[in-house]
């Protein structure tokens, strides 16, 4: 790289003053006072504006069954790797057995 279109470390510094890590803005629930980010919904009692968006307890049910439909297709996925494990074994075996059985019949 030639030394005219080298970027120094202060230009570099320079277009990167601006990538700087904002702490969110939050505002406190008027219905049950924890916080949340501005403009969303609060996730503690599932109100905005004064008004009920979503069941909390719903909420937090469907997510419980959704990680635990995600941990059993987990361990299916174990179990059938498992499986495929075994038929590759027994492949190999066999191979074997064939080339033995071929370097008998050869001698």
């Amino acid at each position: 790289m030639s030394s005219r279109m080298r970027v120094t470390k202060g230009h570099t510094g320079n277009r990167r003053g601006h990538h700087g890590i904002v702490m969110p803005r939050l505002s406190i629930c008027s219905n049950c006072g924890g916080y949340h980010e501005r403009h969303r919904v609060c996730l503690e009692c599932g109100f905005y504006k004064g008004k009920q968006v979503f069941n909390v307890k719903n909420k937090k049910s469907l997510v419980t069954d959704a990680n635990d439909k995600k941990s059993n297709d987990d361990s299916k996925k174990a179990t059938n790797k498992k499986i495929e494990t075994k038929d590759k074994e027994k492949i190999k075996e066999s191979k074997v057995e064939k080339k033995v059985q071929r370097r008998e019949t050869n001698k």
